[in-house]
């Protein structure tokens, strides 16, 4: 053929030898082996196949995690790590299953299986996240997956892309501090946000303690906002900042402050404390206030126009600035659904089975997790790293798998940055001290404590 630019005359031909273009998974491989994620999975799975000639479901969920880490939107696009021979010798895998053989495996998913596998995963996820002075800060979400078929759960709901579409409408719980995805329901699309959030809510505060992670204040939108939620969390004593719906009767309160600090960019803050509808109890409300745009919506029952208006319910003491700027923070919540969705596509992977949707939901979920621990250990003190940024820095880079003796040898393509670019990584890896959990850290100290002197 001819080059498209300048003529040049170019031959194409084959080779025998075993082609990847992701052979800096290889990196990730290294990093699953070193924190035992195969003993893990063998430890727990909750179901094993009868016939001697199976591939072991472990290996098939990791080339599953593989697959979606390589850019896969969908089960069919998962059978590529099947074809891909020097990436399965860096995995150390035989023989690889394709889209069906995942297929099959979550639809074996059943709540049972669920349980008996990501909950002791969750738990082990948790142990490895470094400790935060003072405890954490959960954020929580809803968001809607688009589903074009007959899925159980898949029903009419609250969908701003597709109107009257069929969907999903998972539930998610975010450790602000760690970019970690704390637990996640897979819900009909016609659940609202805050629908069983209490008992969700529940499950998430006992995972965090299991791991004596605590969770000390919880921020959600107004999807969060009511009666039940506000009243289960004063009993824990956990502090709050829950976005208010801006009702009639709420808005009659903001007509009622009188003093506005400014905290500067136009904005400004107040607040007042009421018991808004059936309440017994009167809560704080902190507002802010900005210069509306001409195409912005205003409040139409207050006599001071050319503002929006944001107003947040808070059970916190501190100056309204301080208790804002905390609840701007939440705004990260929405770039980890976005990263979910955008580069991971845990939207994309939907079976007939709901549970078995939901297992293939979790397993993205434990991939993101994982990400956010290899870059913790690989690229300590740097900036977050999207799914999709990681990929085209450090997995991307053409190798061709070659033997050097007996031993099989990955040769990463210098015009990708080739090994050297990726040495640093490996180092991290190989002389990374592995983290003692929480738990066995007092349970080492109580052992000192009890020593006779």
């Amino acid at each position: 053929m001819n080059a498209l630019f300048g003529g040049a005359r170019v031959e194409l031909d084959q080779t025998l030898k075993p082609v990847t273009p992701f052979g800096g998974m290889a990196i990730f491989a290294e990093f699953l082996r070193q924190i035992g994620w195969t003993e893990m999975l063998t430890m727990h799975w909750p179901f094993a196949y009868r016939s001697p000639n199976a591939i072991p479901p472990q290996q098939t969920l990791t080339a599953f995690l593989f697959a979606v880490l390589a850019g896969a939107r969908r089960f069919t696009h998962a059978g590529l790590i099947r074809a891909d021979l020097a990436l399965r010798a860096a995995l150390g895998m035989e023989r690889c299953g394709g889209d069906d053989a995942m297929r099959a495996m979550f639809a074996r998913f059943g709540l049972g299986e669920i349980q008996r596998l990501f909950r002791p995963l969750w738990s082990w996820m948790l142990q490895r996240l470094p400790q935060v002075v003072g405890g954490c800060t959960l954020d929580v979400d809803s968001t809607v997956f688009r589903r074009c078929g007959q899925q159980e759960g898949a029903r009419r709901g609250y969908n701003p892309a597709r109107r009257g579409g069929r969907s999903h409408h998972p539930l998610l719980a975010v450790l602000a501090e760690h970019h970690f995805i704390l637990h996640a329901w897979l819900r009909p699309g016609d659940t609202t946000a805050n629908s069983g959030v209490v008992q969700f809510l529940r499950e998430a505060f006992a995972l965090a303690e299991e791991a004596a992670a605590p969770i000390v204040q919880l921020r959600a939108d107004c999807g969060f906002y009511g009666q039940e939620l506000l009243q289960w969390l004063e009993e824990r004593g956990t502090a709050y900042l829950i976005v208010a719906r801006q009702t009639g009767r709420l808005l009659r309160y903001l007509q009622g402050i009188k003093s506005w600090q400014p905290i500067g960019h136009g904005e400004e803050v107040g607040e007042f404390t009421a018991a808004v509808g059936n309440w017994k109890t009167k809560r704080r409300f902190i507002v802010l206030r900005r210069i509306a745009k001409s195409d912005q919506a205003q409040p139409m029952l207050l006599d001071t126009p050319g503002y929006i208006y944001r107003v947040v319910v808070t059970n916190r003491t501190e100056a309204a600035e301080q208790v804002w700027r905390d609840y701007d923070g939440r705004a990260e919540v929405e770039q980890r659904l976005r990263e979910l969705k955008d580069d991971l596509h845990a939207d994309g992977f939907a079976l007939r089975s709901f549970y078995g949707s939901e297992a293939a939901f979790l397993s993205v979920l434990c991939l993101y997790n994982l990400l956010g621990e290899f870059q913790r250990v690989t690229l300590p003190g740097s900036k977050w790293k999207q799914p999709a940024t990681l990929r085209s820095q450090i997995f991307i880079c053409g190798a061709i798998l070659g033997r050097r003796g007996r031993h099989p040898v990955l040769y990463f393509s210098l015009s990708w940055g080739g090994l050297e670019q990726r040495k640093p990584l490996l180092d991290a890896l190989l002389h990374w001290p592995l983290p003692i959990p929480p738990f066995l850290q007092r349970r080492h100290q109580n052992d000192t404590q009890a020593v006779p002197t």
